[in-house]
């Protein structure tokens, strides 16, 4: 029994009605192996085999055989096939993919100047790579799964981010390497649909992701959230490296999975939406949340004392648009998401 099987139940259902023009159909993902290609993945197989969509699905990965270990009940999946290459340079599989979803990207890159070129390549080239294939290989329906870093800082007196926000990152700084990426993959998926007209139906759709928890989720690497729940696990006291008074927002992961798809195959084209939830807490606020779901006796120790006066960090979407063109609300709150969470990493 797939233990996510009450998510991807909560996924099927809050799609219905999307999935016919996927009726034997064949889509093609990059990044499969990730956060956001495993949910893909895992509700794709669900769907499926549900509705008896007879569609396949071929994922690109730079390790088949580490994708088999991590997820071996996907890659057993019959409509599943592994295409090994890196997404800058991997050689194009045959016939006509109708739909493809661009989640591969490098996030977790050192802050060392080549480990940051290698980042900007794997964005940039990548996406150009993946868009070529698109071009190629009919694609009609194209999902890239972009960043909410795109838009740079969040101005302090804003406190929801919404898509019309015309800020940048600091194109000089080293730490913007992340979303200048995004943002010239953004631009890369105008020019080729607009290149590519009136020759081609390719619809380019561009997913603004935020913040998010959920299985899969690394508790080891950069993620706030995951870190805390690792802490609790592992009967540590959760550590707070900053002053706690940053402010962020989780989105669940089947609530992700079901914002994806919707955005896959009924978005506009080249309309950003942002994907993330609107319900903002302090960082402390997390922290306190994480201890009181999983353990109300964890100790919590923060690094730093907060500057008196000085506003808060934010980084939290506005998610006017998706409820507006597409009826997308979040259905699990933050307190079941982490135990959903650090439940799957404890079966």
């Amino acid at each position: 029994m797939n233990p996510l099987i009450a998510d991807l139940d909560l996924v099927a259902e809050a799609t219905q009605g999307l999935w016919d023009e996927l009726r034997s159909q064949r889509i093609f993902l990059t990044g499969g192996t990730g956060f956001f290609g495993c949910w893909l993945v895992e509700s794709f197989c669900h769907v499926n085999r549900l509705l008896g969509l007879d569609a396949r699905l071929t994922i690109l990965t730079r390790n088949p055989a580490a994708f088999a270990q991590k997820c071996p009940h996907l890659a057993a999946d019959p409509a599943v096939t592994l295409h090994s290459g890196d997404v800058r340079t991997f050689a194009f599989p045959d016939g006509e993919y109708g739909y493809m979803i661009h989640a591969a990207t490098e996030a977790r890159a050192r802050q060392a100047a080549d480990a940051l070129l290698e980042m900007l390549s794997t964005i940039v080239a990548g996406t150009e790579r993946a868009l070529q294939f698109a071009a190629a290989h009919g694609v009609n329906k194209f999902l890239l799964t972009s960043s909410g870093a795109v838009y740079g800082p969040q101005p302090p007196q804003l406190t929801h981010m919404p898509e019309t926000f015309q800020g940048a990152p600091d194109p000089l700084s080293p730490a913007s390497v992340y979303a200048e990426g995004k943002r010239v993959a953004e631009l890369l998926c105008t020019l080729y649909q607009q290149s590519t007209a009136p020759q081609s139906t390719l619809q380019c759709k561009i997913a603004r992701c935020w913040a998010f928890c959920g299985p899969h989720l690394p508790l080891n690497e950069h993620f706030a959230i995951g870190n805390f729940i690792a802490d609790v696990l592992a009967g540590r006291p959760i550590q707070i490296q900053g002053d706690g008074t940053a402010r962020r927002s989780y989105l669940y992961a089947a609530d992700l999975a079901v914002w994806l798809w919707t955005i896959l195959l009924r978005a506009p084209a080249l309309t950003p939406i942002n994907v993330g939830s609107a319900r903002d807490l302090s960082i402390l606020e997390l922290a306190q949340t994480v201890a009181d779901t999983l353990n109300p006796n964890t100790q919590i120790q923060v690094a730093r004392q907060p500057v008196p006066g000085a506003p808060p960090s934010r980084y939290v979407p506005c998610v006017d648009r998706a409820q507006q063109l597409l009826s997308l609300r979040e259905s699990i709150r933050l307190e079941e998401s982490i135990r959903r969470t650090a439940a799957w990493y404890q079966k």
